[in-house]
This record gives structure tokens, sequence and C-alpha cells, in this order.
């Protein structure tokens, strides 16, 4: 028996077969790990504190593939464009004036929203890393981060300063937060990287010993100059780069054709679907399900907050499923069960993270979902709940690696009324010095 034991009792469990099962689940809070998933385990077991599922859904910590946390004070501030110029006009002059307390500020703020939400795990591309790490360890989630790096319209110096900096970044942080937060070199894309510096980095990746992450095949405007200029299509160039891996995970790939998901299924490479984000840009719809039968890795991200508006996974997870069906012109694409199992632990596989399984000797993060809502009566069938229904609002209690981040819907690693005040004046100070 163990001697720091957490209970949840008295809900229903998503088992990693779908199958949904009465149970309680016991958690070992100094390892981080569930110790047993059954009936009645208070019996059994020495309960040090008890988590009421009743009338609840235990299920797998989602797992936030891809976004730039701190991108909630942007949230809002450039609308109604696509990426091109939302990037160039809006997002990156107010990135520029960000400092490391504005990073700070938002990416508390978003780690708030995802606790709320459910969210245990994510990977997160942005700047000041450091402020991130720090924030991440206070409010006990889970995260694979890194310095993101663009090096067009940079002098040589200070574009390879960029590339180091992504790589000190991913060799210092790594195994940070009690090993809660890993890392990874993440040159921003194919065309925002010099090929040179590109290489530079993925070897340095490989050499570090933790993965690479990237955007691609994001828009048709990403892919025509590549194609143009190289004679090969974008995965090409980024497998003849070394950068296609087991361990790489690429953002987006809604403009991927059927030699490049033959060529993901092959280098065992990962894509983060992120499907709200993608719609509102016009970028395109994502060839989920081909992706899915080639044995692709496919996991699910919000994007940053400037293009979503939000990080609660459970509307990703609708859409998700919505704009698969609507891609591949068939209802049966996309079903409930495989839009779960991206967000659990598709996610977690694609970050190589643990989690993503409710089962005795899995990690501890998981996610009570309230299922009293009118919106989800009557329970015919949860898992098709937890796609098409369930909403972030409706989590109950969060858990991260055997510690409780949220209660009965109050978040206790961090003061979210002074993290929401203070996220609302750094946004504010933000945008009048970027305009």
């Amino acid at each position: 028996m163990s001697s720091n034991t957490l209970l949840v009792a008295g809900g229903r469990v998503l088992r990693p077969d779908f199958e949904v099962v009465d149970a309680d689940v016991v958690i070992d809070r100094d390892d981080g790990v569930i110790d047993a998933v059954g009936p009645d385990l208070a019996v059994d077991h020495e309960v040090d504190e008890t988590l009421d599922a009743a009338g609840g859904l235990v299920i797998p910590g989602l797992v936030n593939a891809h976004t730039h946390v701190a991108m909630t004070l942007l949230r809002g501030y450039a609308d109604d464009k696509p990426l091109d110029a939302w990037l160039r006009e809006d997002i990156w002059p107010a990135e520029a004036e960000l400092g490391p307390e504005d990073v700070r500020a938002g990416a508390e703020l978003g780690l708030v929203e995802m606790i709320r939400s459910g969210t245990t795990a994510f990977a997160d591309m942005y700047f000041h890393v450091p402020e991130i790490v720090d924030a991440v360890d206070r409010a006990g989630l889970r995260a694979r981060l890194g310095h993101g790096v663009v090096t067009v319209g940079k002098d040589d110096e200070a574009a390879r300063a960029d590339v180091e900096e992504s790589v000190d970044v991913a060799r210092e942080y790594d195994g940070a937060a009690d090993g809660r937060v890993r890392t990874a070199v993440m040159p921003h894309s194919l065309t925002t990287v010099a090929e040179p510096l590109l290489r530079e980095a993925v070897d340095a990746a490989r050499d570090a010993g933790v993965p690479v992450h990237t955007h691609a095949n994001e828009t048709r405007e990403e892919v025509e100059p590549i194609v143009d200029e190289r004679g090969e299509r974008p995965l090409e160039y980024a497998d003849d780069v070394g950068l296609l891996s087991e361990t790489s995970f690429l953002a987006h790939g809604v403009h991927v054709d059927e030699a490049e998901i033959d060529l993901l299924a092959e280098q065992d490479a990962a894509v983060v679907h992120c499907p709200a984000s993608n719609m509102k840009l016009a970028s395109g719809i994502a060839p989920v399900q081909d992706l899915l039968d080639a044995g692709v890795t496919v996991a699910l991200g919000t994007d940053g907050a400037a293009s979503n508006n939000d990080l609660d996974l459970f509307d990703e997870l609708r859409d998700a499923a919505m704009l698969g069906k609507l891609g591949a012109d068939d209802a049966a694409a996309v079903p409930a069960a495989a839009a779960v199992r991206m967000a659990t632990e598709g996610g977690a596989a694609a970050l190589s993270l643990p989690g993503g399984r409710i089962e005795a000797g899995a990690a501890a993060d998981l996610a009570v979902v309230d299922l009293d809502a009118p919106h989800l009566a009557p329970a015919h069938d949860l898992v098709s709940h937890l796609a098409y229904a369930v909403r972030g609002s409706d989590v109950r209690h969060t858990v991260c690696d055997g510690q409780v981040l949220m209660r009965d819907r109050e978040v206790l690693t961090l003061d979210a009324e002074r993290v929401v005040e203070t996220a609302r004046k750094r946004a504010v100070d933000l945008v009048a010095r970027a305009e």
C-alpha cells in the first residue's frame, strides 16, 4: 500500500479500450502513477485524500500538442486575416515588444485556462522560455517546451544566435520541474529558417537527445515556394535535412499529399492537427482520416489563443471530428473515439510524454468531467459526448503527476483571480507599445 494515496472515487472511468466502467482510481502521489483501477478500491487501500467523482467520468488528462501559450495576451487582437498577413502585419510586430514579464503573465493565463478545461500536458513554442518553465513548475502541469527560431529578416549573427538559444534552452531545461518539463529544439517552419541553420538545429537536437518541433504544410503559400525553388515537396525537404524521425512532431500538416503521408508513416513522425486555427485562418482542411489510415500518429492542438481564440481542447475535439468528416466527404471519418484518442493517447505519444491512458502503471494525469449538465443528457454514449458535447467548463477536477491542480472547479496551484488581472494589464500595455 502506498503511504501517500489519492483516491478518485465513485465515478465511471474511460478505459484504454474506450469501454466505460464503474470504477475508482487509486493514485500513488509520491510516484505520480496510477496504482489501481477497479470497483470499491477504498476497501483495500489506505487513502490520504479523496476526490469525489460521483456522477462524473474519469478520463485521461487532455494533451494540447501545439500552442503558443503566452499568446493569450493577443486573444482577439487581430482577427479575420490570412496567416501571412496576420503574422507580418499584426502578430510579429506585437511579439517584438514582448518582455519576460509579459510572457510570464500570458503563460499563467493560458495555464489556468488549460487546467480548468482538463488539459494536463501541452507543447509550447515561444520566447522567454525560462519564464514559461517556471510558470509550468508552479502550475503543476506537464509540458514539452522550446524556443521558437525565426531567421528570416535577420543578419547572420542574429540568426545563428536564435538557433543557439533554442539549443541552449533545450539542453538546460530538459527535466526541469521534477521531470514534468521536457524540451525540444523548435525551428518555426521550413520557410522561416534558412536551410544551413535548419540543418544545424536538427543536428544539435539529435546530439542533445531532444525532439524537433516545427510548423509544416500549414498553407498553400508555405508549400508552393518550396516546390518552386527546390523541386520537391516540403516534407521531402524536411526529410532531406534530417528533421523527420520518431521523436519529431509537426504542427498542422494541412496540405500534405499521398507521398508525404507515406513518408510521415515511414519515419514515424507525428502530426498535430489544429482544426480551429486552420479554419479561422482559412488555411485548409487537413486529411486527418488519411493520416490515421496510414498509421501516422495524430495529436490535437489549439495553436495560440490569438488564432483560435481559446485553449479549450474539448472545442478542438469537436472541430476535429466535424471537420474530418467534411474533409473526407464521409460521415464515418474521424469518429468520436478516434478524436478522443488524438486528444489523449495520441498527444502523449506525439510529445513523447507520459499520460493518455487510465490504467495501472500509467502516469496519474486525469480529469473528471461532470455529467449532470443538460447538454450531456441522456448518456447513451459517453465517448460520443466527449467528442461532440462536453465543454471545458464541465471539468470538475484536474490531476497531473498525482497532484490535484483543480478541485471542484477551484484552481489550487495558481491564484486565478490575480493571474487574470495581471494578464489584462500586461495585454493593454503590450498593445500600446506595439501600436
